[in-house]
């Protein structure tokens, strides 16, 4: 009987334990917070003039990157644009002369 009494008070001693590192874990996670609130909020306002300084850099090399881009990919097909082009010349219709 003692030995069943031995382990419902360990066991109700290791649930002590656990509820305390926890309460205690929320308490220290929560001063945290509050006390890095402010350097997250100065963060955020320097992102966002950084943001507002670099952004329109970034998209004007985005659109020259997209349009160099697009020209390296259609390079190849300027052959077959010519070849078309002869063809279209050949096969268009030309208005009769009367």
């Amino acid at each position: 009987m003692s030995a069943a009494v031995a382990a419902v008070g360990l066991a109700f001693t290791i649930a002590a334990i656990l509820v305390t590192v926890a309460v205690v874990g929320l308490f220290v996670k929560l001063l945290l917070k509050l006390l890095l609130l402010p350097l997250l909020l100065v963060k955020w306002l320097v992102m966002t003039v950084v943001m507002l300084v670099v952004g329109p850099i970034l998209f004007v090399v985005g659109v020259i990157l997209a349009v160099v881009f697009g020209l390296v990919m259609a390079l190849p097909l300027l052959p077959l644009l010519a070849v078309a082009a002869l063809v279209w010349l050949i096969v268009r219709p030309r208005p009769a002369v009367a």
